[in-house]
């Protein structure tokens, strides 16, 4: 490895190769397919994504705001109920074109690698740098502007290379959405339902209890299954009808992150990939004063140390609500992110299939 000499403990780093952009990817593939579509008996579909307009507001987070949708432009005119006859005279048609300026992980969500790195001392030299899965470095393999300048907000109506694909400023490069996008994401499922065991009560759910439900709902989670995590916390998005408040969602199960005997059972279980319908998967923000420790653990260990997507805001309680009537837990997910080279996050609209 030319990149690290050092890789963190218990992590993924090499073994899919010096190279590799996938992590736990790599172990969904044909087989898990055929057991995924092994799974599909009622012929059922379930939409698992939220309007991507929710939940609403900045609540949630105070950096990521909800899509704004406008028109383009035909010649000149704004490009919506617009006659094409302004660009083609004599013509009878009615146009609609728009754009959309999209925080890519505002709503329903799956978070590339690049989204969570770590200081770390891959070097062995003993001072930490910044770098991702599989020891990608911040500022030679995934870069950005430096400060505020050219991000943000303010930098939306700057679009000098526009026409040329050349406005972007930023590019997660071999751990941005896209690697996710291309390998495709489809595979066996399996629901484990936190909310009908521990209800709309906050709590931090660690290995102990998370064990407790599998056992009690007959639950098996193999390598190669994509994991998925109902806590009902989406449907209070829902209630809060875009108009969201702190305390309003201060509801229902998160995984606790610091829990190392959850962090053994993650990497031990051989799951590809982990979702939830909640905010953050896990606990978020931290309650206690950290020292020289993350504030996401889980993101920590998922995105930089094994190479295990998160999503996020997932809709999930019709789904679950059909698997616990038939005494279900697996189905066939299809649940491709975008294919935006660049992104370090990207929404979607994942499927059920029972």
């Amino acid at each position: 490895m030319t990149r690290w000499r050092n890789r963190p403990e218990g992590s993924t780093w090499g073994d899919f190769g010096p190279e590799d952009v996938l992590g736990r990817l790599n172990l969904l593939g044909p087989d898990q397919v055929r057991k995924g579509i092994a799974e599909v008996r009622d012929g059922l579909v379930f939409c698992l994504s939220l309007p991507l307009d929710l939940p609403g507001g900045t609540a949630l987070n105070a950096n990521r705001f909800p899509p704004v949708v406008r028109p383009t432009l035909r010649a000149g005119a704004v490009n919506f109920n617009c006659d094409m006859a302004v660009a083609h005279s004599g013509a009878t048609d009615v146009m609609s074109d728009d754009l959309v300026v999209l925080h890519t992980q505002y709503s329903t969500q799956w978070d590339a690698f690049g989204h969570a790195g770590a200081l770390f001392d891959a070097d062995g030299d003993g001072a930490p740098e910044r770098v991702y899965y599989n020891g990608w470095r911040a500022g030679v393999d995934v870069v950005g502007p430096d400060g505020a300048h050219g991000a943000g907000i303010g930098s939306l109506g700057r679009l000098d290379g526009a026409e040329d694909g050349l406005a972007s400023t930023s590019h997660a490069g071999p751990v941005d959405i896209s690697h996710m996008a291309r390998h495709g994401v489809q595979g066996r499922a399996v629901l484990v339902d936190l909310e009908a065991h521990f209800g709309a009560d906050r709590i931090a759910v660690g290995y102990e209890d998370l064990a407790r439900v599998l056992a009690a709902d007959d639950v098996v989670v193999e390598p190669g299954d994509l994991l998925v995590l109902h806590t009902g916390f989406a449907r209070h998005v829902l209630a809060q009808q875009g108009t969201p408040t702190p305390e309003a969602l201060r509801v229902c199960a998160v995984l606790d992150g610091s829990d190392p005997a959850l962090h053994d059972w993650i990497r031990d279980s051989g799951v590809v990939a982990i979702a939830a319908d909640n905010y953050a998967v896990e606990a978020f923000p931290p309650t206690t004063e950290l020292r020289d420790a993350p504030a996401l653990p889980l993101h920590e260990l998922c995105l930089f140390r094994l190479g295990v997507h998160l999503g996020e805001l997932w809709w999930l309680s019709d789904l679950a609500n059909h698997l616990r009537a038939q005494r279900r837990s697996r189905f066939l997910l299809t649940a491709p992110p975008l294919r935006l080279p660049g992104a370090t996050g990207s929404p979607l609209t994942p499927i059920a299939t029972v």
